[in-house]
């Protein structure tokens, strides 16, 4: 039987961004956290967090990835999906730090989250076992990550199936509506990477890297989009239905596209989508 694609990426590195897109941090109630963070361009992203640190004894070393289900936490908190894109990247590094990030493929991405309050870092709200993820099996090979290319299609958006309803969670938007995209994004993960200090939320990761021996390959979400209204103030419960949908803009619009989810009709050329049953 095939290896099902997200048990693939046990050995790949883990890696969020936080505040790569404009308002999410306000809406999921995150911004006093990030209210030390100074960065040198103030529409820069606020930091880079660890969700999956492979071979790790600590608690993000186990692997939280799936294609179809999120596993709710045993504490009562309220739990938040985060519709994202997720990159396929290749590192190589040169004395212990990364010298290069090449993105070679895009899927649908659920950075799902729990909102926590006094959590000391980001991580400690992102991965709470097996199934706190999502990574959609199919993926898109990119043709390059700069202007022009393949991904430059696609737009997002993210549904909830609840009760039999279904009902828009996260703006449909243009996925080169991050704040930072391209070779500005690849530049400042590096900078990340190799500089980011523990602080507030953020952690050391270069050490972490170090620890883990320089894994070579990493899936890295870059940045939760804006909730609609009810997206934000909606949290998931056992028996909803998560629903994260890339499209290729040439080929379809927005309202097909729901009506697509409705009818569970998205195994199509032009559509990555990622559906997770909440348990």
């Amino acid at each position: 039987m095939r290896k099902r694609l997200v048990e693939t990426y046990k050995d790949y590195l883990g890696l969020g961004i936080a505040g790569n897109f404009a308002l999410h941090l306000e809406q999921a109630g995150e911004s006093e956290d990030f209210k030390d963070v100074i960065t040198e361009d103030p529409n820069a992203p606020k930091g880079l967090f660890p969700f999956y640190l492979p071979s790790s004894s600590s608690p993000l070393g186990i692997y939280p990835l799936s294609s179809d289900t999120i596993t709710m936490p045993d504490e009562v908190v309220n739990v938040q999906a985060e519709p994202e894109v997720g990159l396929v990247c290749e590192l190589t590094y040169s004395n212990g730090k990364v010298l290069d990030i090449k993105p070679t493929h895009f899927g649908a991405y659920n950075d799902c989250s729990l909102r926590k309050k006094g959590a000391k870092k980001i991580s400690h709200k992102k991965n709470w076992g097996t199934n706190s993820k999502g990574l959609s099996e199919k993926l898109i090979e990119l043709d390059s990550f700069s202007k022009g290319s393949n991904i430059e299609k696609y737009r997002i958006c993210s549904f909830l199936r609840r009760d039999g309803d279904v009902y828009r969670y996260g703006e449909d938007v243009e996925v080169s509506g991050y704040t930072y995209f391209y070779e500005q994004l690849t530049d400042w993960i590096k900078n990340q990477l190799n500089t980011q200090v523990d602080m507030g939320p953020l952690e050391p990761i270069n050490e972490y890297l170090k620890e883990i021996n320089y894994p070579t390959k990493a899936i890295i979400s870059i940045g939760a989009t804006r909730y609609t209204e009810y997206g934000e103030q909606t949290f998931l419960k056992s028996g909803d239905e998560v629903i994260v949908v890339l499209y290729d803009n040439d080929i379809f619009c927005k309202n097909p596209i729901f009506s697509k989810v409705v009818s569970n009709a998205l195994d199509e050329d032009g559509i990555i989508s990622l559906v997770q049953k909440v348990i």
